[in-house]
């Protein structure tokens, strides 16, 4: 495979000091520690304010800074309201959410595991709008969702879920909810394929899943909303963008060597409805690229991410991806943070691309067309598809 031109991406092993608030290498003071730590003694957490629950598998988690500053919870089978300031006091709130006996009976009869599964695990917890918050669980391998009263802190009536939740606990999920639309990625059925998908309101999108795979057992962990309208250069305007960050199998050959599971990061556009013909209930923008995190020196390639974090700038366009990355071979256990500018990521969206031709991959040698693939402008829709075949690369902290 070709790769492109090395982005502007700075790699931090755990083992290397951090980066300053402007992006650039510093040293710490001689008196600070900064030596990573595989194990914590509970003796190094003393003073620490903690929230106590027999609740057991937190597993989302919504802080809000502003207004009442509130950190919120999602487990197995409950949901908190901490205060953000102090989590440990007496004023947390609690719903309790369990799946019922006879659903848990049913989990059981689908030979799933009555000490992971068979509960109601707490996947989604993002705010809707200014009054609610919604939620959705697995339910004992019966995804529901539920809103929830911000103020009073009381659920709705649940509502089905399977479209919108994974069914299990451990499954590779992500999702958000922007200007009251909700999208997600997952693989939500255990017989599916993975796909990314915008699940209201009606018309829902989804990614192609036969005869043409855009996806290949990919296992999600974040995903973000960068409004990239706000900083358009272009006449015709520019829409905004939904990234999503996955691990998945490749298709992709090189000369000497075929990858096994890489690290992907994909984009969709928010105001993209989906084509008219082949592509109904279809994405027409979707486009995704591979993210090096490397030490060729050593031979070490972190091809398994394994969480990201968004950091917005004063612009768009100054918008950092933190990702965690693990080594996935030679059982090693290694893990290395890499960062990515927004304008790696779309540098990486400008080509070469791959089409699709007979189930293989190949490069795309016909011409581009004004509009390029991906893309979807205020004004108009694409309805070309095509994969990014250029690499997002790295760049060693020196």
């Amino acid at each position: 495979m070709k790769a492109g031109r090395s982005s502007s991406l700075r790699l931090l092993l755990l083992a290397c000091c951090a980066c300053g608030a402007a992006g650039y290498p510093f040293r710490p003071p001689p008196d600070l520690d900064v030596t990573p730590r595989v194990t914590v003694l509970s003796s190094s957490l003393h003073g620490c304010r903690r929230f106590r629950s027999s609740v057991v598998n937190y597993s989302a988690m919504l802080l809000e800074a502003e207004g009442e500053q509130r950190l919120y919870v999602g487990a197995r089978g409950a949901v908190f309201a901490l205060d953000a300031s102090d989590i440990s006091t007496a004023s947390a709130l609690t719903i309790e959410w369990e799946a019922s006996p006879e659903q848990k009976r049913q989990c059981l009869l689908k030979g799933k595991d009555n000490k992971t599964e068979c509960f109601n695990h707490i996947r989604f917890l993002q705010r809707f709008n200014s009054t609610h918050l919604y939620m959705c669980g697995t339910h004992a391998f019966s995804p529901m969702c539920a809103y929830i009263d911000a103020e009073r802190f009381v659920m709705s009536s649940p509502e089905e879920g399977r479209d919108k939740c994974p069914y299990g606990p451990k499954t590779g999920y992500t999702g958000i909810i922007v200007d009251q639309e909700m999208y997600t990625a997952s693989q939500y059925e255990f017989r599916s394929f993975p796909d990314i998908r915008r699940n209201s309101p009606s018309p829902t999108l989804k990614t192609e899943d036969a005869p043409t795979r855009w996806l290949n057992e990919a296992s999600f962990v974040g995903s973000a909303l960068v409004r990239e309208s706000l900083s358009s250069s272009s006449s015709a305007g520019d829409d905004d963008k939904i990234y999503y960050f996955f691990t998945e199998g490749s298709l992709e050959q090189t000369g000497t060597s075929t990858h096994g599971r890489v690290a992907r990061v994909a984009r969709i556009c928010k105001g993209d409805r989906g084509g008219r013909l082949t592509l109904q209930k279809r994405w027409t923008s979707f486009l995704k690229a591979r993210m090096t995190c490397s030490l060729p020196e050593y031979d070490f390639h972190f091809n398994e991410l394994r969480s990201v974090f968004v950091m917005a700038g004063d612009t768009p366009r100054d918008t950092l991806f933190y990702g965690v990355f693990g080594l996935g071979w030679k059982n090693i256990k290694a893990s290395a943070l890499c960062r990515f500018s927004l304008s790696d990521v779309q540098e990486a969206f400008q080509g070469p691309y791959m089409e699709n031709q007979d189930s293989n991959w190949k490069e795309y040698t016909g011409k581009i067309p004004d509009l390029r693939p991906g893309t979807v402008s205020v004004h108009s829709l694409t309805h070309a598809l095509f994969a990014s075949f250029k690499y997002v690369g790295h760049e060693k902290l020196s």
